[in-house]
Order: structure tokens, then sequence, then C-alpha cells
């Protein structure tokens, strides 16, 4: 069953159980999509009405990314613990013979490499989430305040849990050229999300006194 199918109690329940997926990737994507659905609904709430007339066309487009952003987060969602599962899978592949371990050891190398590149997508997805975020501060109906500015601090802590997700599986790929490009879009996500975060804090100072 897919995440989005689950209610949101069955989830808790899942994520507190003795599996160890769906865990803090699949969360960190939850929590980017719930961002852009809070960034979306600050467009819904600023679209159509008079008084904000100059705003519309920023916040229609801050309405659609952040559309499609909560769609691939639900994707990544899934994709983080179907990815984890492979990675198991590699690890209980058959290790009797030296053919059956070069065979597993390429196979945990692959899956190594898939599993941390789910997590970079949602961290770098993050970073989207946050500058729609502050543009949603900047420009949303300011009664919305409040919810552009959870929107921010929740795209903030997914994309730093996502990176800690990226970082404890980097350790697994053998791909240095990989993992260097890794570590390249890891800072540079994370250094956008800082920059957004600090303007929309700044913007909940100005509305919310």
């Amino acid at each position: 069953m897919k995440f989005e199918e689950m209610t949101v109690g069955a989830f808790i329940d899942e994520l507190a159980s003795n599996s160890p997926a769906p865990g803090g990737g699949s969360v960190a994507a939850l929590c980017g999509s719930l961002a852009s659905g809070l960034t979306a609904m600050v467009g819904n709430l600023t679209i159509g009405k008079e008084k904000y007339r100059d705003n519309w066309e920023t916040m229609e487009k801050v309405f659609k990314e952040s559309e499609t952003l909560r769609a691939s987060f639900v994707k990544l969602m899934n994709d983080d613990t179907d990815s984890f599962n492979i990675f198991m899978a590699a690890m209980k592949m058959p290790k009797d013979t030296d053919e059956q371990k070069a065979a597993r050891k390429a196979a945990m190398a692959e899956a190594a490499k898939t599993t941390t590149d789910v997590p970079l997508r949602t961290l770098e997805a993050c970073a989207a989430a946050a500058k729609l975020a502050c543009e949603a501060a900047s420009f949303g109906n300011p009664n919305a305040a409040s919810d552009a500015g959870s929107a921010a601090l929740l795209a903030d802590a997914a994309g730093k849990a996502a990176s800690y997700n990226v970082r404890i599986n980097l350790p697994g790929v053998k791909d240095e050229v990989f993992a260097a490009e890794c570590r390249t879009r890891m800072t540079k996500a994370l250094e956008e999300i800082a920059v957004y975060s600090k303007k929309t804090a700044a913007k909940m100072e100005e509305a919310l006194g």
C-alpha cells in the first residue's frame, strides 16, 4: 500500500513499529509535502481576493509550483522506503561463494547509491519548498502569515532531516565521483534553505510582531 493511501493513524502506527521503514527519510518527505500543502493553502487564500490583486500572479505561480512539489514529496516518501527495502534485500543475498560475495557487494553498492540519491532529491525539493514558503510570506494573504511561516519551518526541518539520511548512507557509496557530487549538491541545498529560512523568519517578525 502506498503511504498516501493510508490513514494518518495507520501511518504513525507503522512508523512507531519495529520495522525500520518507513523511517526518517520518508518522514522528511512527508514534512516537505506538508510544507508545500501549507504554502498552496496560502496561495488559495490570496488568489481571487480583490484586496491582494497585485499579488495574484505571483501567488498563482507559488500555488502551482507548491502543488507540483507536494506530489513529488509524496512520491519521495514511497521511494525512500522502497530504496531501503532494496538495500536490505541486497544485504540478504547469499555469500557462500566468491561469486555470490561479489554479486552481493555489487548489489549493495548500487543500492547504496539509490538510498543516498532519494533523500538528496528530497533535500533539494525542500530547498524549493523553502523558497516558495518565503514568497508566500512576502506576497501572500497576511492573515495566513503564520501558515507561511510554519511551511518555512517544516521545509527547514525536512531538509535537515533529509541531509542526515544522505550522510548516513554516503559511506556505503563506492563511486567516489557520485559521492562527491552528492556532497556538493547537499551543501548547496542546505545553504539555500538557510537563506530562505532566515528571510522568512524576518518576515514573521514583521508580520506577527
